[in-house]
Protein backbone atom coordinates (compact mmCIF):
# COMPACT_ATOMS: atom_id res chain seq x y z
CA UNK A 1 0.00 0.00 0.00
CA UNK A 2 2.55 2.24 0.90
CA UNK A 3 4.62 1.86 -2.69
CA UNK A 4 0.95 2.26 -4.18
CA UNK A 5 0.73 5.69 -2.56
CA UNK A 6 4.08 6.66 -3.20
CA UNK A 7 3.33 6.43 -7.19
CA UNK A 8 0.53 8.32 -6.97
CA UNK A 9 2.19 11.07 -4.86
CA UNK A 10 5.50 11.05 -6.88
CA UNK A 11 2.43 11.05 -10.61
CA UNK A 12 1.05 13.97 -8.72
CA UNK A 13 4.28 15.55 -8.34
CA UNK A 14 5.02 15.19 -11.70
CA UNK A 15 1.95 16.88 -13.31
CA UNK A 16 2.60 19.67 -10.99
CA UNK A 17 5.93 20.06 -12.29
CA UNK A 18 4.32 20.51 -15.80
CA UNK A 19 2.57 23.36 -14.60
CA UNK A 20 5.22 25.03 -13.47
CA UNK A 21 7.43 23.91 -16.14
CA UNK A 22 4.13 25.14 -18.76
CA UNK A 23 4.35 29.10 -16.54
CA UNK A 24 8.05 29.52 -16.88
CA UNK A 25 8.58 28.13 -20.13
CA UNK A 26 10.78 25.93 -19.26
CA UNK A 27 11.02 23.86 -22.82
CA UNK A 28 13.03 22.17 -25.07
CA UNK A 29 13.06 23.80 -28.20
CA UNK A 30 14.74 21.48 -31.64
CA UNK A 31 17.65 22.60 -32.99
CA UNK A 32 19.74 21.21 -36.10
CA UNK A 33 21.29 18.60 -33.87
CA UNK A 34 17.83 17.78 -32.63
CA UNK A 35 16.45 14.41 -32.63
CA UNK A 36 13.27 15.59 -31.90
CA UNK A 37 11.24 18.32 -33.97
CA UNK A 38 8.50 19.96 -31.93
CA UNK A 39 8.71 21.92 -28.69
CA UNK A 40 8.48 19.91 -25.31
CA UNK A 41 8.86 20.45 -21.57
CA UNK A 42 12.17 19.87 -20.17
CA UNK A 43 13.30 18.90 -16.68
CA UNK A 44 10.94 16.43 -16.15
CA UNK A 45 13.60 14.07 -14.76
CA UNK A 46 13.54 16.27 -12.12
CA UNK A 47 11.33 13.30 -11.27
CA UNK A 48 14.28 11.27 -10.17
CA UNK A 49 15.30 13.78 -7.35
CA UNK A 50 11.67 13.81 -5.69
CA UNK A 51 11.66 10.13 -5.28
CA UNK A 52 15.21 9.96 -3.84
CA UNK A 53 14.07 13.07 -1.71
CA UNK A 54 10.95 11.24 -0.80
CA UNK A 55 12.64 8.27 0.48
CA UNK A 56 14.92 10.45 2.65
CA UNK A 57 12.70 12.26 4.63
CA UNK A 58 10.32 9.05 5.22
CA UNK A 59 13.19 6.94 6.13
CA UNK A 60 14.80 8.69 8.44
CA UNK A 61 17.66 10.72 6.65
CA UNK A 62 19.62 7.87 5.16
CA UNK A 63 23.07 8.00 3.26
CA UNK A 64 22.90 11.83 3.80
CA UNK A 65 26.16 12.53 2.20
CA UNK A 66 25.03 11.16 -0.94
CA UNK A 67 21.81 13.30 -1.17
CA UNK A 68 23.69 16.25 -0.32
CA UNK A 69 25.65 15.47 -3.58
CA UNK A 70 22.27 14.56 -5.09
CA UNK A 71 20.75 17.95 -4.54
CA UNK A 72 23.89 19.78 -5.47
CA UNK A 73 23.86 17.75 -8.99
CA UNK A 74 19.99 18.52 -9.19
CA UNK A 75 20.08 22.04 -8.38
CA UNK A 76 22.98 23.04 -10.81
CA UNK A 77 21.53 21.20 -14.21
CA UNK A 78 18.22 22.32 -13.20
CA UNK A 79 19.19 25.67 -13.68
CA UNK A 80 21.15 24.95 -16.53
CA UNK A 81 18.07 23.78 -18.29
CA UNK A 82 16.45 27.05 -17.27
CA UNK A 83 19.40 29.27 -18.19
CA UNK A 84 22.67 27.55 -19.56
CA UNK A 85 25.37 28.02 -16.48
CA UNK A 86 29.26 28.32 -16.70
CA UNK A 87 31.07 25.28 -17.49
CA UNK A 88 33.24 26.49 -14.11
CA UNK A 89 30.56 26.59 -12.01
CA UNK A 90 29.23 23.22 -13.22
CA UNK A 91 32.16 21.80 -12.87
CA UNK A 92 32.82 22.67 -9.35
CA UNK A 93 29.37 21.89 -8.20
CA UNK A 94 30.00 18.40 -9.46
CA UNK A 95 33.37 18.28 -7.93
CA UNK A 96 31.79 18.95 -4.49
CA UNK A 97 29.18 16.44 -5.21
CA UNK A 98 31.64 13.70 -5.79
CA UNK A 99 33.36 14.14 -2.62
CA UNK A 100 30.67 14.12 -0.43
CA UNK A 101 29.58 11.15 -2.32
CA UNK A 102 33.13 9.43 -2.05
CA UNK A 103 32.40 10.30 1.85
CA UNK A 104 29.54 8.90 1.86
CA UNK A 105 30.98 5.09 0.51
CA UNK A 106 34.14 5.43 2.77
CA UNK A 107 36.62 6.13 0.22
CA UNK A 108 38.70 8.31 2.78
CA UNK A 109 39.53 5.26 4.90
CA UNK A 110 40.85 3.39 1.47
CA UNK A 111 44.35 3.84 0.10
CA UNK A 112 44.51 6.94 -2.39
CA UNK A 113 44.04 5.38 -5.86
CA UNK A 114 40.47 4.27 -5.40
CA UNK A 115 39.85 8.01 -5.28
CA UNK A 116 41.30 8.30 -8.67
CA UNK A 117 39.68 4.81 -9.64
CA UNK A 118 35.85 6.64 -8.12
CA UNK A 119 36.75 9.94 -9.85
CA UNK A 120 37.61 8.94 -13.31
CA UNK A 121 34.17 6.41 -13.17
CA UNK A 122 31.74 9.00 -11.92
CA UNK A 123 33.15 11.85 -14.56
CA UNK A 124 32.50 8.72 -17.34
CA UNK A 125 28.74 7.54 -15.93
CA UNK A 126 27.26 11.33 -15.88
CA UNK A 127 28.90 12.43 -19.05
CA UNK A 128 27.92 9.13 -21.24
CA UNK A 129 24.44 9.43 -19.19
CA UNK A 130 23.89 13.22 -20.39
CA UNK A 131 25.66 12.44 -23.75
CA UNK A 132 23.15 9.84 -24.45
CA UNK A 133 19.92 11.51 -23.49
CA UNK A 134 18.89 12.21 -26.69
CA UNK A 135 15.36 10.06 -27.65
CA UNK A 136 12.50 9.56 -26.23
CA UNK A 137 12.42 6.89 -23.61
CA UNK A 138 16.05 5.90 -23.44
CA UNK A 139 17.07 7.88 -20.13
CA UNK A 140 14.30 6.01 -18.33
CA UNK A 141 13.96 2.68 -20.05
CA UNK A 142 17.96 1.98 -19.73
CA UNK A 143 17.93 3.10 -15.98
CA UNK A 144 15.03 0.93 -15.39
CA UNK A 145 16.84 -2.01 -16.33
CA UNK A 146 20.30 -1.27 -14.52
CA UNK A 147 17.96 -0.39 -11.85
CA UNK A 148 15.73 -3.75 -12.14
CA UNK A 149 19.77 -5.48 -12.14
CA UNK A 150 20.47 -3.90 -9.04
CA UNK A 151 17.49 -4.88 -7.44
CA UNK A 152 17.95 -8.48 -8.42
CA UNK A 153 21.65 -8.35 -6.69
CA UNK A 154 20.41 -6.67 -3.98
CA UNK A 155 17.54 -9.67 -3.28
CA UNK A 156 19.37 -12.54 -4.44
CA UNK A 157 23.16 -12.07 -4.48
CA UNK A 158 24.67 -9.40 -1.94
CA UNK A 159 22.80 -6.97 0.04
CA UNK A 160 24.41 -3.46 -0.58
CA UNK A 161 21.47 -0.88 -0.08
CA UNK A 162 18.27 -0.26 1.53
CA UNK A 163 15.72 -2.47 -0.85
CA UNK A 164 13.19 0.29 -0.10
CA UNK A 165 15.83 3.29 -1.99
CA UNK A 166 15.35 0.86 -4.90
CA UNK A 167 11.75 0.28 -4.71
CA UNK A 168 11.53 3.99 -4.80
CA UNK A 169 13.76 5.06 -7.61
CA UNK A 170 11.90 2.41 -10.03
CA UNK A 171 8.29 3.69 -9.28
CA UNK A 172 10.29 7.50 -10.28
CA UNK A 173 11.30 5.71 -13.49
CA UNK A 174 8.11 4.13 -14.04
CA UNK A 175 6.36 7.76 -13.66
CA UNK A 176 8.77 9.58 -15.94
CA UNK A 177 8.30 6.53 -18.87
CA UNK A 178 5.03 7.38 -18.86
CA UNK A 179 4.95 10.36 -19.65
CA UNK A 180 8.19 9.71 -21.94
CA UNK A 181 8.38 6.73 -23.25
CA UNK A 182 5.96 7.66 -26.16
CA UNK A 183 6.07 8.94 -29.88
CA UNK A 184 5.32 11.99 -28.90
CA UNK A 185 6.90 12.59 -25.48
CA UNK A 186 4.97 15.22 -23.16
CA UNK A 187 8.37 15.76 -21.58
CA UNK A 188 11.92 15.79 -21.53
CA UNK A 189 14.73 14.56 -19.07
CA UNK A 190 16.71 16.95 -19.45
CA UNK A 191 20.06 17.78 -17.58
CA UNK A 192 18.44 17.47 -14.10
CA UNK A 193 17.34 14.12 -15.54
CA UNK A 194 19.92 12.62 -16.73
CA UNK A 195 22.41 13.67 -14.59
CA UNK A 196 20.37 13.05 -11.08
CA UNK A 197 19.85 9.61 -12.20
CA UNK A 198 23.59 8.79 -13.38
CA UNK A 199 24.34 10.13 -10.08
CA UNK A 200 21.91 8.10 -8.23
CA UNK A 201 23.54 4.66 -10.08
CA UNK A 202 26.96 6.19 -9.73
CA UNK A 203 26.22 5.48 -6.14
CA UNK A 204 24.21 2.44 -5.98
CA UNK A 205 26.92 0.57 -8.09
CA UNK A 206 29.52 1.63 -6.24
CA UNK A 207 28.29 0.53 -2.87
CA UNK A 208 28.04 -2.69 -5.11
CA UNK A 209 31.73 -2.93 -5.72
CA UNK A 210 33.04 -1.20 -3.00
CA UNK A 211 31.46 -4.21 -0.98
CA UNK A 212 32.12 -7.32 -3.09
CA UNK A 213 35.26 -5.52 -4.68
CA UNK A 214 34.32 -7.15 -8.21
CA UNK A 215 34.62 -4.53 -10.78
CA UNK A 216 32.88 -6.49 -13.41
CA UNK A 217 29.71 -5.21 -12.17
CA UNK A 218 30.70 -2.41 -14.80
CA UNK A 219 29.16 -4.82 -17.38
CA UNK A 220 25.54 -3.35 -16.09
CA UNK A 221 26.76 0.14 -18.15
CA UNK A 222 28.23 -1.58 -20.99
CA UNK A 223 25.85 -0.36 -23.58
CA UNK A 224 26.10 2.94 -23.01
CA UNK A 225 29.70 2.81 -22.10
CA UNK A 226 31.15 1.41 -25.30
CA UNK A 227 28.39 4.12 -27.62
CA UNK A 228 29.95 7.01 -25.40
CA UNK A 229 33.41 5.95 -25.53
CA UNK A 230 33.64 5.02 -28.98
CA UNK A 231 31.77 7.71 -30.01
CA UNK A 232 34.07 9.92 -28.31
CA UNK A 233 37.54 8.12 -30.27
CA UNK A 234 35.19 8.68 -34.03
CA UNK A 235 35.38 11.87 -33.41
CA UNK A 236 38.51 12.69 -32.42
CA UNK A 237 39.42 10.72 -35.47
CA UNK A 238 37.36 12.96 -37.61
CA UNK A 239 39.24 15.74 -35.45
CA UNK A 240 35.83 17.09 -34.01
CA UNK A 241 35.56 19.05 -30.72
CA UNK A 242 34.38 16.10 -28.46
CA UNK A 243 32.44 18.18 -26.11
CA UNK A 244 30.12 20.37 -28.98
CA UNK A 245 26.82 19.32 -29.89
CA UNK A 246 25.90 16.41 -32.25
CA UNK A 247 24.44 13.60 -33.76
CA UNK A 248 26.90 10.88 -34.00
CA UNK A 249 25.96 8.40 -31.54
CA UNK A 250 24.65 4.84 -32.94
CA UNK A 251 21.51 5.95 -31.55
CA UNK A 252 21.16 9.01 -32.99
CA UNK A 253 21.99 7.48 -36.77
CA UNK A 254 19.24 4.73 -36.03
CA UNK A 255 16.52 7.29 -34.87
CA UNK A 256 17.55 10.38 -37.57
CA UNK A 257 19.29 8.67 -40.26
CA UNK A 258 17.56 5.22 -40.49
CA UNK A 259 14.22 7.02 -39.35
CA UNK A 260 13.43 4.44 -36.75
CA UNK A 261 10.70 5.38 -34.21
CA UNK A 262 12.46 6.42 -30.81
CA UNK A 263 10.91 4.14 -28.91
CA UNK A 264 12.07 1.25 -30.95
CA UNK A 265 14.96 2.70 -30.85
CA UNK A 266 15.31 2.81 -26.84
CA UNK A 267 13.68 -0.60 -26.64
CA UNK A 268 16.59 -2.16 -29.00
CA UNK A 269 19.16 -0.74 -26.09
CA UNK A 270 16.55 -1.77 -23.10
CA UNK A 271 16.77 -4.96 -24.56
CA UNK A 272 20.10 -5.69 -24.93
CA UNK A 273 21.54 -4.37 -21.71
CA UNK A 274 18.86 -6.55 -20.12
CA UNK A 275 20.58 -9.18 -21.87
CA UNK A 276 23.84 -8.06 -21.15
CA UNK A 277 22.33 -8.71 -16.79
CA UNK A 278 20.67 -11.33 -17.69
CA UNK A 279 24.19 -12.97 -18.90
CA UNK A 280 26.03 -11.68 -15.82
CA UNK A 281 24.11 -13.37 -13.44
CA UNK A 282 24.61 -16.66 -15.54
CA UNK A 283 28.05 -16.24 -15.72
CA UNK A 284 28.67 -14.75 -12.15
CA UNK A 285 31.29 -16.99 -11.87
CA UNK A 286 33.44 -15.72 -14.63
CA UNK A 287 32.61 -11.98 -14.31
CA UNK A 288 35.97 -10.99 -15.68
CA UNK A 289 35.88 -12.96 -18.85
CA UNK A 290 32.48 -11.64 -19.24
CA UNK A 291 32.67 -8.37 -19.11
CA UNK A 292 35.69 -8.22 -21.68
CA UNK A 293 33.77 -10.56 -23.41
CA UNK A 294 30.52 -7.86 -23.45
CA UNK A 295 32.71 -4.83 -24.74
CA UNK A 296 34.73 -6.35 -27.73
CA UNK A 297 31.05 -7.79 -29.04
CA UNK A 298 29.45 -4.37 -28.44
CA UNK A 299 32.49 -2.59 -29.90
CA UNK A 300 32.50 -4.98 -32.62
CA UNK A 301 29.01 -4.47 -33.19
CA UNK A 302 29.53 -0.32 -33.11
CA UNK A 303 32.33 -0.84 -35.63
CA UNK A 304 30.29 -2.55 -38.47
CA UNK A 305 27.35 -0.76 -37.69
CA UNK A 306 29.26 2.84 -38.07
CA UNK A 307 31.08 1.20 -41.21
CA UNK A 308 27.57 0.26 -43.07
CA UNK A 309 25.39 3.58 -41.54
CA UNK A 310 27.72 6.43 -41.25
CA UNK A 311 28.00 7.33 -44.59
CA UNK A 312 23.82 8.41 -44.42
CA UNK A 313 24.67 11.00 -41.64
CA UNK A 314 27.20 12.90 -43.49
CA UNK A 315 24.86 12.52 -47.06
CA UNK A 316 22.49 14.61 -44.50
CA UNK A 317 24.81 16.83 -43.41
CA UNK A 318 25.46 17.99 -46.98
Amino acid sequence: MIYILLFILLFAAELAYFRIANHFNIIDKPNERSSHTSITLRGGGIIFYMGVLLYFVFEGFRYPWFFAGLTLIALVSFADDIHPQSTKIRLLVHFVAMILLFYQWGLFTLPWYFMLIALVFCTGVLNAYNFMDGINGITGAYSLVVTGALWYINRYQVVFVDPKFLYVLMLAIIVFLFFNFRTKAKCFAGDVGALSVAFILVFLLGRLIIKTDNYSYLVLLAVYGVDTILTIVHRMVLKEHIFEAHRKHVFQIMANELKMPHVVVSSIYMGLQALIAIGLFAFSSHGYLYLSVVCVALSVVYVLFKKKYFRLHYKEES
